[in-house]
């Protein structure tokens, strides 16, 4: 069964992770069908295993062998990315806009962190469902605004990373062939 795993901090603050070995070292780990998306992060393949957490540990180790870094990774099937896709609730402006999606490995530090999130800032739009945050925010904004801002601590480092959905529709593209 073909799973999405999500890089979390690579291509940033100094860890380089380049698309080819990405599927390179994750290939030598056991994984088949590894195919990475864009240069953020993203990565379908086939796993060994239909358990996600042990999926994510395995991957999580074969990129801390095969790069060197504390690596994070939140796993999402095929078919739970389209539900997210398709229930992006807030309307699309992409001219003026940026849809995301906050993925989490623990869904409860997620509702934790929409909690905390001041939903009389005025410029951030959020909604929780479940282990998906959606998030609009300004173009130019994305990391200035109360919630980018809360999003962006350290706590919240090795359970949260944060895709456009334009990604999120790509990756699915990919991962639906």
């Amino acid at each position: 069964m073909r799973a999405v795993v999500l890089l979390r901090g690579v291509n940033v603050n100094g860890v380089t992770v380049r698309s080819a070995d990405l599927a390179r070292v994750l290939g030598a780990a056991g994984f088949s069908d590894v195919r990475t998306v864009l240069a953020s992060g993203n990565v379908v393949l086939d796993p060994a295993t239909d358990d996600a957490a042990q999926l994510a540990r395995d991957v999580e180790q074969a990129l801390r062998d095969g790069f060197g870094y504390q690596a994070w990774v939140v796993v999402v099937r095929p078919q739970r990315l389209a539900e997210i896709a398709a229930a992006y609730p807030f309307p699309r402006d992409d001219e003026r806009f940026h849809p995301y999606c906050v993925f989490a490995s623990d869904a409860g530090q997620l509702a934790e962190l929409a909690a905390l999130a001041d939903p009389a800032g005025g410029e951030d739009l959020l909604q929780l469902a479940g282990d998906v945050l959606y998030w609009r925010v300004a173009k130019g904004s994305s990391t200035d605004t109360p919630f980018a801002k809360l999003a962006a601590a350290a706590r919240w480092k090795p359970v949260i990373t944060t895709r456009n959905l334009r990604t999120v529709e790509k990756v699915l593209a990919v991962a639906s062939r």
